[in-house]
């Protein structure tokens, strides 16, 4: 049976796990630790994993390893496919011999996989919650993000130390699949906002008026959105790197929007033109920047 590498536990699955440790996994470990909570932790990218030893996670070979320690495990990593993988695939979550009684998901995934995978859980007895995060990394690291919730009520229950000590904002949208269905409305209009204001402060720029004077107004009017607070310096001074969230990351929510969106037949025309926006600045090389990069192809669109 796959075991935690590291120290020794001071009793047998009392860690909380953590598969995923990206940008969002990161910055999950800074807020659980920092609560006094333990942690195993595992990645495909073993220099990931190597980072987050230094700060006190312990590490794990495998799923199947962090299962061997901990019976709750969050997982942040990037799709539902990754997700279905890691927790029922090969050497996953399910193929231990005494598997986590719940799984945390915070990843932006697909509502009905995610609710189908939920029942899948519950069949053996094994709670199952959505917990998506609408914030950056640094949002998250510092625990202003807001988390939306979906489960039963058992399973919220038994996570509740946990969410807490991620998120002081928290909001349950319903049962299994409607965290992820709420997680998705919610980046639409996250994700609009942030390229309208890259497209105001592009064409401000091209007016002639000086940036942080410009965005000082917008804050102190009726056209204010907390992304001028999380991203317009960023745009102003164009730190893009290292980004807090990957512009490829949203691309990806945008296609699970439109598909839902499609299927029951909703046209999106700004989330459709914000995609060709983005996949524009992708093409261009921009999508591993922070999201905020989209002001740079508004800026390649100007005329000469």
């Amino acid at each position: 049976m796959p075991v935690c590498s590291g120290p020794a536990l001071s009793a047998p699955r009392t860690h909380i796990g953590l598969i995923g440790l990206g940008l969002v996994g990161t910055a999950l470990a800074r807020r659980l630790l920092a609560a006094g909570f333990a942690l195993t932790g595992y990645d495909a990218d073993p220099s990931r994993v190597s980072l987050l030893a230094s700060i006190g996670v312990v590490a794990a070979d495998s799923p199947l390893g962090v299962a061997a320690c901990c019976e709750r495990v969050l997982l942040a990593v990037y799709d539902t496919a990754a997700v279905e993988q890691v927790t029922e695939g090969e050497g996953g979550l399910l193929a231990a011999a005494v598997p986590p009684r719940l799984v945390i998901d915070t990843s932006t995934g697909d509502p009905d996989r995610l609710e189908a995978l939920g029942q899948r859980l519950a069949a053996r007895g094994i709670g199952f919650v959505e917990a998506p995060l609408a914030g950056s990394s640094v949002q998250i690291a510092a625990g202003e993000a807001t988390m939306i919730l979906g489960g039963d009520v058992a399973a919220l229950h038994d996570a509740d130390d946990l969410l807490r000590a991620i998120a002081a904002k928290r909001h349950v949208a319903g049962g299994p699949g409607m965290g992820a269905r709420a997680k998705l409305a919610l980046n639409l209009v996250l994700g609009i906002n942030r390229a309208a204001l890259a497209e105001g402060l592009v064409f401000a720029e091209g007016l002639g008026l000086e940036g942080a004077a410009f965005l000082s107004l917008l804050r102190d009017s009726p056209a204010y959105s907390a992304a001028m607070d999380a991203k317009g310096e960023i745009m102003l001074e164009e730190r893009f790197f290292p980004p807090q969230a990957r512009l490829t990351q949203h691309r990806k929510d945008l296609a699970l929007i439109l598909a839902e969106a499609q299927r029951f037949g909703q046209p999106l025309p700004l989330g459709s033109a914000h995609a060709a926006l983005l996949d524009a600045a992708i093409a261009a090389g921009d999508g591993d920047l922070d999201n905020a990069a989209v002001l740079r192809q508004l800026r390649r669109m100007r005329r000469a």
